[in-house]
């Protein structure tokens, strides 16, 4: 049996989801695109989109009372601490920075409450996501 999930964090994680769904989206569709150069690198772009996916995804699942939503958060702050670190290293991205490293947080303490294994990425791994995931 599955260990329950408390309410108070499962409604934060669904509201931190969201908001870094929303703050991604956002920045990468209006800063990024008017600041160009790396901001619109096609790596840098995907993963800020795909960020914004997976937040919203997550939410779905935690929203419509999926088992399985542990395993998705699991993924969720794995993308999210590597969107965040990746807009920290380009800069100008402060609230997305913010937005992810939330989400991260939250995503992991959530799958953590399921007992799904979290993935932290460790120094021999790659730091771009592109090298750690198929695409």
């Amino acid at each position: 049996m599955q260990p329950t999930t408390n309410g108070r964090h499962l409604q934060q994680c669904i509201d931190d989801c969201m908001h870094c769904y929303r703050t991604c989206l956002q920045t990468a569709m209006e800063h990024c695109l008017q600041m160009g150069g790396p901001h619109v690198e096609p790596e840098h772009f995907r993963l800020m989109t795909s960020c914004a996916e997976i937040c919203r995804t997550a939410a779905h699942f935690m929203l419509s009372g999926t088992q399985s939503h542990a395993y998705v958060c699991a993924s969720c702050a794995e993308i999210c601490a590597a969107c965040g670190d990746s807009c920290e290293q380009i800069g100008e991205m402060d609230d997305c920075v913010q937005a992810c490293r939330a989400c991260a947080q939250s995503c992991h303490q959530m799958a953590d409450e399921q007992g799904v294994a979290f993935m932290p990425r460790r120094p021999s791994m790659p730091s771009d996501l592109s090298e750690r995931l198929p695409m």
